[in-house]
């Protein structure tokens, strides 16, 4: 029987990192008992508080993309370790372009946009590749409501 892929050592610390950092803010839990979203929402937003004005419209799409992470990568096992894998990744991916459209939107550096272009496009990719794997179709996306076909596809009364 071959041997099951191991994460490289690099990548390995890191998941023990993060889940170090998880667990340690988990400890530091008011007793008020709180939804998973407001508890990640309170860490994200804690040190975003003092910013700037004109930077609270970008911090505020970050805590919400973060947030919206990770409640959606919070899924009920379903027995299949490949399934609960994608079923993770993919809003964990969709956070990292989420917060990348972010930084196009709000920011001006422009190596960091277009790092911020290729996250978007690597992303997608991957979760194509993910839904693939699992010999699944990409699930239809909504239009947004500022997109052309949006405002072609209205009628005049």
């Amino acid at each position: 029987m071959a041997e099951p892929a191991r994460l490289p050592v690099g990548a390995r610390a890191m998941l023990v990192a993060g889940a170090f950092l998880v667990a340690t803010s988990l400890i530091g839990c008011s007793a008020q008992p709180q939804s998973l979203a407001d508890y990640i929402a309170a860490i994200c937003s804690t040190p975003f508080r003092a910013a700037p004005e004109n930077e609270a419209q970008y911090l505020a799409e970050n805590v919400a993309a973060m947030t919206k992470m990770m409640v959606d990568m919070g899924i009920r096992p379903s027995g299949d370790v490949d399934a609960d894998f994608v079923a993770m990744m993919v809003p964990h991916h969709q956070g990292a372009i989420e917060m990348a459209q972010a930084e196009l939107r709000y920011g001006r550096n422009e190596r960091l946009r277009r790092m911020a272009q290729e996250i978007i496009v690597t992303q997608q990719q991957e979760i194509a590749a993910m839904h693939f794997a699992l010999g699944r179709s990409l699930p239809v996306a909504p239009v947004p409501a500022w997109s052309s076909a949006t405002v072609t596809a209205k009628k005049e009364p």
